[in-house]
This record gives C-alpha cells, structure tokens and sequence, in this order.
C-alpha cells in the first residue's frame, strides 16, 4: 500500500475520533469531550515512542512487510484487550487508593527522563528476556513458514519466529500500557473516556506505523518530546490533590511539545540531508 493510503486510512480514523468526541460534547458536555481529546492526544503521541520500537524489532530480524501487516493486526487486537484490563484494574486501584496517583506520577517521570537520556545503542532483540521466555514455554523454528504463527514438526507443535515477534510486540505494547494508561489518569479516570480515546488511537497505529516506517528519520527527535510529555504529565499527577492543572492548558501544553519535538526533528534532518542545489542541472 501506497504511503498516500495509509495516510488517507490514519486521517479517516482521526475523522472517526473527531465525530466521537463530538457526539460526546453533544451528550456528556464539553469537559467530557476535552477529556477525551487530552486521553486520545497522550496516547497517539505516546504510541510514536512504541511504533519506533516495533521499525527496530522488524529490521533487526529483517521481516517483509507483508508479514509485518500481519503481526500488527493482531498485535493491535492483543492491545485492545490489554487496554480494557489495565483500565478496570487502573480505575479499581485508584478509586481505592488515591496515593497510588503519586506512584504513577513518579513512573511516569523516570520513564520520561529514560527516552531522553537514553542513547542510541545496538539491541539484541533475539537474546531478550521475552524471546528466553517463550522458548522455555515451546520450541521456536529458526525459519519461517509463510504467515503461519505455529508448525507441527514431528508432531510437536512449534512457533514460528513470526509468532515469536509477535510475542515480543505483545510483550512490549504491556510495558507500553504502563505507562499510556497511568498518562491519561492525569487528564481524567472516566474509564469510558480513557478506553474509548484509547482505542481510536490504537486502531489508527497500523497505518501510522508504515508512514513512520517512510518518514522515521525525519521525526527521529520526536521521543524526546514524548519523553518531555511522559514528566509533564508525571508532574501534573503529582501536583494533582494540591493544584489542579485545566484539562484545556494541559492539552494546549501536550500539543506544544509535540509540535515543537516535530518542527525541531524536520529542522534537523534538513541540516544534515541539505539539498544540493544545481545538481539538477
């Protein structure tokens, strides 16, 4: 698929979550409605960091991009059910606990400082604990075997190493959720809000996914402005039983370091690939 049409499908899904928040407006009134363009706003931009992970975890074990399709389907359908647990946990331990808001708080802000002060270095993603994890649990074929997630060889069943990676993703999406759902808990803890801004962020990711694939070198800075999004909302929880931060200001803000993060990523990249003018000629 063209990236003109994976663009046009990812600008229909944002239509879909524009038409949701207004139906909310409409019938939960307009501070429901912030709500939930604040929750869908953290989690698009902080799924960013996470899609950037996934282009690592491909590339390291060279997967065409149709099996690559395949894995995110699914991984997207593992989301959704991850999301829907993490949010009635989340909102359960909150409503029992309120200073469980100031442990997430401090999460969030040493997840933060980790994106922007972690350096760039070789991953290994085949020795991983996870990949340890599931070979313990099955025996894992060192080929493929086209789309197929599991084989019989000998009459034991076996995972395929799509299947492998597709644990993997799982596995990082988890942690990822420990982080994304704690996030949105700074802009509300109205479980129909949080999942429902969740999941229209989610299911924009596949087609967000092959266009960061087409332009990731131009927004390679943008995780640092999610980390700085990651501590702004971490604070913001801290601070929360003291002083209340306006959904609207804490939207404006959001939006601010993104743009920022954007316009210094393609600032950058223009520096380094300059356009050899007359070449042409």
């Amino acid at each position: 698929m063209s990236t003109r049409k994976h663009l046009l499908k990812f600008l229909f899904i944002t239509l879909v979550a524009l038409m949701v928040n207004i139906a909310i407006w409409y019938y939960m009134g307009s501070e429901k409605a912030l709500e939930f363009l604040g929750g869908y706003i953290i989690e698009l931009s902080l799924s960013v960091d996470n899609l950037f992970l996934f282009l690592l975890i491909f590339s390291s074990f060279g997967i065409k991009p149709n099996y690559q399709k395949r894995i995110l389907n699914y991984g997207i359908i593992g989301a959704i059910i991850l999301r829907l647990i993490f949010v009635v946990l989340g909102i359960a331990i909150v409503n029992s606990f309120k200073w469980v808001l100031y442990v997430f708080g401090v999460l969030l802000i040493v997840s933060g400082l980790k994106i922007i002060l972690n350096k760039d270095e070789d991953v290994s993603f085949e020795n991983s604990k996870l990949i340890k994890l599931l070979k313990k649990m099955i025996p894992v074929t060192k080929e493929l075997h086209e789309e197929k997630f599991f084989v019989r060889i000998n009459s034991v069943l076996h995972a395929t190493p799509l299947f492998a990676l597709l644990f993997l993703i799982e596995g990082s999406d988890l942690l990822f959720a420990i982080d994304s759902i704690p996030a949105i808990f700074a802009i509300t803890t109205n479980p129909f809000i949080i999942y429902t801004s969740n999941i229209l962020a989610i299911l924009g990711l596949r087609n967000l996914y092959f266009l960061l694939e087409k332009l990731h070198s131009t927004f390679e800075y943008v995780k640092y402005g999610v980390g700085v999004i990651l501590i702004f909302t971490g604070i913001k929880l801290g601070i929360s039983f003291k002083y209340h931060i306006p959904v609207g200001v804490s939207i404006l803000i959001i939006v601010s370091i993104l743009v920022i993060s954007i316009l210094i990523s393609i600032s950058i990249n223009k520096r380094r690939n300059p356009r050899k003018e007359g070449s042409a000629k």
